[in-house]
């Protein structure tokens, strides 16, 4: 059984969407209608949405860029585009832009209704195969890569490019900042998404073990070898293996590694045979490249041979436009798991979030929106749900900062995003990060963004 799907539509006409809200609540349908683009992005900062209606033809924001803006918040939200033009152009590129389908004006309620039904099916078909993740670990699939910053969308590209070919990829990233999830998203992109993806974490292997770990061992190789052990990079054949944290492998192990990539083939402990093996690599670190190859924590050579493609993942501190449409991401991932209805997140509480500088980064911010989702018991995440984050609330007080404890750089980051998010209305800005427009304007001037 699901909850009560949520649909928003957006007209600027109020007799269609009356009609489209009294008929689509008879349906059985939790309806919610605005009049403008602004007024629809501004709901979705705090709400879930299942299905967005739109019309194409509205003043100020169109409906094809409403629909980018809301797939580059939450692409899980099924966009149905309805038009009174019979422009085949205008639907053609709403669905290139990913919506799902379109309806053309007046619109058949009957068509609408069946249209909703399919939407429906697929949304709990989506449901399933969410769970069914779930319980196979992970609440991020594997190459569903959450952007809505410039960086992530940049990164996206990247990784599609990149898929492409067999070439060596390295990540750099602080911890916690998804490189996993980039390696999987190329892995899934390639052709060789048949073949096995095996994520290695190198400062997890015992340090005895290693060689053993990575390349195989024969029976009696040594002490405790009761039986043939075929390897990781023989595991990853025809697929792709990940190697998290490769700085952290012996000079050793980074000579071998070395002849891997260049030869292609894997001698096992205890063996005189080598093997071929067809494995793509991609390497993360979450050290500065330069500073391992300095201290000697990286190989050059190996260094030249794994840093072909480099993808450089930034801080969640410095793409703070990414933290709504986590957020969303989660909080779906969480209902589903749960079979609960949490429809959104409060402004404040989400002003708090984008404030904060997380060090831990995105599973940070995962474990947070996760301990909130536990300890709240509205059909909303609140900023009381946060205790950690608490303080970050007084932004309502018109002070010299009104957001304490953060960084000048977090705070300059919680503004810009709160603009993006609000298309630059700044009483709506100043108002979900908890100011008065009069500070915020200082705020403004003080961060040269105004």
């Amino acid at each position: 059984m699901i909850d009560q799907p949520r649909v928003l539509v957006v007209d600027d006409d109020g007799q269609i969407r009356a009609l489209l809200k009294h008929a689509l609540t008879q349906w059985g349908y939790q309806a919610t209608a605005v009049s403008s683009g602004a007024e629809a992005l501004d709901l979705l900062t705090s709400q879930l949405v299942d299905v967005a209606l739109l019309d194409v033809r509205m003043p100020g924001m169109d409906g094809l860029e409403l629909l980018r803006q809301i797939k580059r918040h939450d692409s899980a939200i099924a966009v149905v585009v309805m038009t009174g033009y019979p422009a085949v152009d205008s639907a053609v590129e709403a669905l290139k832009e990913g919506a799902y389908d379109y309806l053309t004006k007046p619109v058949a309620m009957e068509h609408l209704r069946h249209l909703m039904g399919r939407v429906m099916e697929r949304r709990l078909l989506r449901q399933e195969v969410s769970s069914l993740r779930s319980r196979l670990g992970g609440l991020l699939a594997a190459g569903e890569l959450v952007a809505a910053s410039s960086q992530m969308l940049e990164i996206k590209q990247v990784v599609a490019q990149v898929a492409a070919t067999d070439t060596p990829v390295l990540i750099e990233g602080e911890s916690g900042t998804g490189k996993e999830l980039v390696a999987a998203a190329i892995h899934r992109l390639s052709a060789r998404s048949h073949g096995p993806f095996i994520p290695v974490n190198c400062s997890a292997l015992p340090a005895d073990l290693v060689e053993s770990e990575l390349f195989g061992h024969e029976r009696g190789a040594f002490t405790g070898a009761v039986a043939a052990h075929q390897g990781l990079f023989r595991a990853a054949d025809g697929g792709t293996l990940f190697l998290d944290e490769v700085t952290e492998l012996l000079p050793t192990l980074q000579i071998k590694l070395l002849r891997v990539l260049q030869d292609r083939e894997i001698r096992p402990v205890g063996s005189t045979k080598t093997s071929t093996v067809d494995v793509r690599m991609v390497a993360a670190t979450n050290r500065r490249l330069d500073e391992a190859v300095r201290d000697g924590s990286l190989r050059e050579d190996l260094r030249y041979r794994l840093d072909v493609v480099r993808i450089v993942i930034p801080p969640l501190r410095e793409r703070t436009a990414d933290i709504p449409a986590l957020v969303a991401y989660f909080l779906r991932s969480l209902n589903g798991r749960f079979n609960r209805q949490v429809k959104g997140i409060t402004p404040d509480a989400l002003a708090a979030l984008m404030a904060y500088d997380f060090p831990g980064n995105v599973r940070q911010l995962e474990n947070l929106v996760e301990r909130a989702y536990a300890l709240g018991v509205g059909d909303q995440l609140t900023l009381a749900d946060l205790p950690n984050l608490e303080s970050l609330g007084a932004a309502a007080a018109d002070t010299v900062s009104p957001l304490p404890r953060v960084l000048a750089e977090a705070e300059k980051g919680a503004i810009r995003s709160a603009l993006i998010v609000f298309k630059h209305d700044k009483e709506r800005a100043a108002q979900a990060l908890g100011v008065s427009i009069r500070t915020f304007y200082r705020l403004l001037k003080k961060h040269r963004l105004g």
